[in-house]
């Protein structure tokens, strides 16, 4: 089998640091992050800049991802089944409960946000898509974990990074939450990632009742919760959410 072609990789490595690191990196950063001298990145980064894939800042001389990056992506995302067939459901969540709606799968070690619904108010807020969110540290994340094995697999043995007092990191912790998801037919993840936010999630399912991804809202903890819990009104519209998009993509049986 042939093997990986370098330059390429190359590119990739350094698209995967702009998308992952601060908005914007400079040339030496770049170079020292991957190990490359500042030649073979230079070069790298002013070919994908002619590309779109990278634009550099004409103050700093700093690069950050470019526009076509998001083109490519959305083109992706347009024609996800998935996604396709939660928008709809998703929208209305968002309204009903009157918090910020996501739609994740399974991504490497992590959950990749394929739908990001705003609040339904006035508030300054940042889209999600395409960021990725810790699996043993949200809902969206939990109920991929309890449901899908390939998930338990790619997280590791642990023990994990901590984002809050909060954060399960523990194999043994864990395993015993996504068990409670299992046999209630939900997540959530209250003050786990950030500080005063929480979650509540369940699982989609394909026409085999395969896990393909998992829906949930999220919202201030005042918001969220009532009495140190989420409210149960949120976790019946999430569930009643993830069914409807299961049914949707064929899978009939609950």
């Amino acid at each position: 089998m042939p093997g990986a072609i370098q330059s390429l990789s190359r590119a990739a490595a350094i698209l995967r640091l702009l998308a992952g690191g601060e908005r914007r990196l400079g040339l030496s950063e770049v170079a020292t992050g991957l190990g490359l001298a500042k030649g073979t990145a230079h070069g790298i980064l002013r070919t994908l800049q002619q590309e779109g894939f990278v634009e550099q800042d004409p103050d700093s001389g700093k690069y950050q991802l470019g526009a076509e990056l998001l083109r490519l992506g959305q083109s992706y995302l347009d024609v996800h089944e998935l996604r396709a067939r939660a928008l709809v459901w998703a929208d209305d969540l968002a309204r009903a409960a009157g918090e910020t709606v996501y739609l994740g799968v399974l991504h490497q070690r992590g959950v990749l946000v394929v739908h990001h619904v705003f609040r339904p108010d006035d508030s300054r807020q940042v889209l999600e898509v395409g960021s990725m969110q810790p699996l043993h540290a949200t809902a969206l994340g939990k109920v991929l974990l309890a449901y899908d094995p390939v998930a338990r697999g790619e997280l590791g043995d642990g023990p994990w990074e901590a984002f809050t007092p909060r954060t399960v990191t523990e194999p043994a912790a864990l395993d015993a939450q996504c068990a409670l998801v299992r046999e209630r037919g939900w997540a959530d993840a209250v003050e786990e990632t950030w500080e005063g936010v929480a979650s509540v999630a369940a699982l989609i399912q394909d026409r085999r009742r395969n896990p393909v991804g998992a829906v949930c809202v999220s919202g201030p903890v005042e918001t969220v919760c009532e009495g140190g819990a989420v409210r149960p009104s949120l976790v019946a519209s999430v569930r009643t959410a993830a069914r409807a998009i299961s049914r949707d993509l064929g899978a009939h049986r609950f």
